[in-house]
């Protein structure tokens, strides 16, 4: 079950958020799926992970993934990756910089049935703001 998990952690990876593909969310992401990204912004079920793909892409529409490790036990699968991008449109409340960035991951996801049902990401999101010149007040 471990090497179906990791491929379905890979396929949302590529298919989804590196080639864009948000038809692919919904044969990958249960229904009822709940996603706990780093900018609060929880996300319900398929169309709530097509938004937050949506927004970030937008905000960073060359946005690539890459996995650095992954590991899978029973019905879980965690990955440590990388997200290299370019900022092209507006991202919590910041406007456009055209800064590039480089910002690491860890993501935790817990599959039922053969689809992601939950996620919890943790980002280095002020790692990012710094990046694209965000002040902390």
């Amino acid at each position: 079950m471990s090497a179906e998990n990791k491929a379905i952690i890979r396929r949302m990876i590529e298919e989804v958020w590196n080639n864009k593909n948000l038809a692919a969310v919904d044969e990958v992401v249960a229904a009822d799926c709940i996603g706990h990204p780093p900018t609060g912004i929880e996300a319900r079920g398929s169309e709530g992970v097509k938004q937050n793909v949506t927004r970030f892409c937008t905000a960073f529409p060359d946005l690539h993934w890459t996995i650095e490790d992954m590991i899978a036990e029973g019905d879980k699968v965690v990955i440590r990756n990388t997200f290299r991008g370019t900022h092209q449109g507006e991202f919590l409340g910041i406007a456009p910089t055209g800064k590039q960035v480089m910002v690491t991951a860890t993501g935790t996801y817990r599959l039922k049935d053969g689809k992601i049902a939950e996620g919890w990401v943790n980002q280095d999101l002020l790692g990012l703001l710094q990046q694209l010149g965000a002040t902390l007040k």
